[in-house]
């Protein structure tokens, strides 16, 4: 039997099968009643879903379906074959800079001095000199979006300089270093007073704005729990980045992922309304998302939160830096900061448009009450009181200081001029890219980020295109997309008309030939796009990751060195 392609249709009534209709390449099983024809499969489907409605239903029952297809011989086979094919691809890309080279396996004999360690450095450092080169991409010349923010020789070289002065500080140890406990407690600090934090506002520094998001989702489980729901559910925005996902998957909450304006881009308030249950523990609104750099209505859903006592978490790690200044730079945004009333905590990364080195972030809170949700304690370790912050135990002093030193060093007055710079580009480009009629624009480039698509062709076309002329853009799904993702290389002279050049130029050559086939990473994503068990896309990912700790110097051939 063959079963390359799974279909899947279900009819759903009080939480239970009444009509489930499986077909497998042409093969139709069919059950309206578990006991009926099919019974097995769907028995195997509905026990799997009993201990797991952490997800919506629809897809939990197409997840436990494909597990159950995935153990079938044929189709066994066939993915493990196709698996082998995409790890071959991962490995010999990930290699292509390394080609040739032996990769360090244990640990040397006798310890290298500072002058070979230093020489090795760079012998490192030009292996990204010649993956640039193969791949034509240069970020210093504004190739790459997002990716690196500032790029400054003069604050590359402060942070240099202010990293090996704490190098081998630890706020775990405060008492040891009450230098870095201030230069934390101060940068939480400055960035509440960024976004209007009253005087019980309070926060913390973390790794990345990950981390901050899922504190955030911690402390908002753990109080809920402690009122007494013990399913906790977060309500975001399809748009909102994964990491509340990551959150649910960690701290087993469920998560609802509400529906956006096809048009504006924004959360649909309406939908979010009917999603409130009376185990939803936070609301979830972004300033601006990610996939197209819209700002949600974060005032609709603080009256949310107001209206039915949830906390309301808005998610500013993308623009963190750039939104609280665009008034003042003289640009118009929607209300999103803890003026908003309901608004209860505010994700921003210092390590984006607020330019501190990377691994750092921070998480606040618009009172005390809610961050002490946020803190680990275990009083009973016969090793004395464990007690931390965020997830980390120990954390790199070095990097607090550099942040602190980065946001003395740009003041208001430089991160008022650097937002000028990049919101200015940013509608300049999507000025440009509306006149051209066989892409479009989605949504509104509110802050740093424009999403492209287009009705005429594959986007993903226009992205190998663009890669070709040297750009590293970052694709999308759901829809197929593109985005550039503004930063302040990008406001360096000539970089944005090259860009609104190259892509004319793309469009031009792909309209001559509306039908041709995607190739390279437009091929991919295009292909993930069209799985539907979206669990192998989770096992190509994996294999991302294993190919990048892979130190085998043979190549890879059908998943075999």
């Amino acid at each position: 039997m063959k079963a390359t392609v799974i279909g899947l249709s279900d009819t759903w009534l009080d939480d239970d099968v009444h009509h489930y209709e499986i077909n497998i390449s042409g093969c139709s099983l069919e059950c309206k009643d578990r006991k009926r024809e099919g019974g097995g499969i769907c028995t195997y489907v509905r026990n799997d879903l009993v201990f797991n409605r952490r997800t919506g239903l629809v897809y939990r029952i197409k997840k436990s379906t494909f597990r159950f297809v995935r153990k079938l011989p044929y189709v066994r086979t066939k993915i493990k074959e196709e698996m082998a094919k995409t790890y071959n691809e991962l490995e010999n890309t990930f290699h292509s800079a390394t080609k040739g080279q032996s990769f360090v396996q244990k640990l040397p004999d006798k310890g290298l001095n500072e002058v070979d360690v230093l020489k090795e450095l760079q012998k490192y450092k030009s292996l990204g000199e010649i993956f640039e080169g193969m791949m034509d991409v240069d970020w210093k010349k504004g190739a790459c979006s997002g990716t690196v923010y500032s790029g400054e020789d003069d604050l590359s070289n402060l942070m240099a300089k202010v990293y090996g002065e704490f190098a081998w500080t630890n706020p775990l140890h405060a008492d040891v270093f009450p230098d870095i406990r201030k230069m934390e407690a101060e940068v939480v600090r400055m960035t509440c007073h960024m976004f209007n934090g009253g005087p019980n506002s309070c926060g913390t520094m973390t790794s990345g704005g990950t981390e901050s998001i899922m504190l955030a989702c911690k402390a908002y489980r753990d109080m809920a729990m402690e009122r007494g729901i013990n399913f906790p559910e977060i309500i975001v925005p399809v748009t909102a980045h994964a990491a509340f996902d990551k959150a649910a998957d960690c701290f087993r909450m469920a998560i609802k992922h509400i529906a956006i304006d096809p048009v504006t881009r924004k959360v649909n308030i309406k939908a979010m309304r009917h999603a409130i249950t009376r185990n939803t523990c936070m609301l979830v609104g972004s300033a601006p998302q990610f996939p197209h750099g819209v700002v949600d209505h974060i005032q609709e859903i603080g009256k949310l939160g107001i209206r039915y006592n949830i906390p309301v978490h808005v998610d500013s790690c993308l623009g963190g830096f750039l939104v609280p200044f665009m008034k003042k730079a003289g640009f118009d945004v929607e209300p999103f900061d803890f003026t908003v009333p309901g608004v209860t905590s505010i994700s921003a990364d210092t390590h984006k448009y607020g330019f501190a080195p990377k691994g750092s972030s921070v998480i606040l809170y618009s009172d005390k009450k809610y961050r002490k949700y946020q803190y680990f304690v275990q009083p009973d370790w016969p090793g004395g009181i464990y007690a931390s912050p965020t997830f980390a135990g120990s954390r790199a002093g070095a990097i607090i200081a550099a942040c602190w030193a980065t946001m003395m060093y740009m003041g208001e007055e430089g991160y008022v001029e650097a937002t000028r710079k990049i919101v200015k580009t940013i509608r300049y480009i999507e000025q440009e890219l509306r006149k051209m009629p066989d892409i479009f624009v989605y949504g509104k480039a509110e802050v740093s980020v424009v999403g492209i698509g287009s009705k005429k062709f594959n986007i993903y076309r226009l992205s190998d295109a663009l890669s070709a002329k040297g750009w590293n853009l970052n694709p999308l799904q759901f829809p197929s997309s593109i985005h550039l993702c503004v930063t302040l290389v990008h406001t360096k002279e000539g970089v944005a008309d090259r860009f609104i050049t190259d892509i004319r130029d793309c469009v031009t050559e792909i309209m001559k030939d509306q039908s041709a086939e995607c190739k390279g990473q437009g091929a991919m994503y295009g292909m993930a796009q069209s799985i539907p068990d979206r669990s192998l896309v989770s096992e190509i990912a994996g294999s991302f990751f294993d190919a990048y700790y892979n130190t085998a110097e043979k190549e890879v051939v059908n998943g075999v060195l």
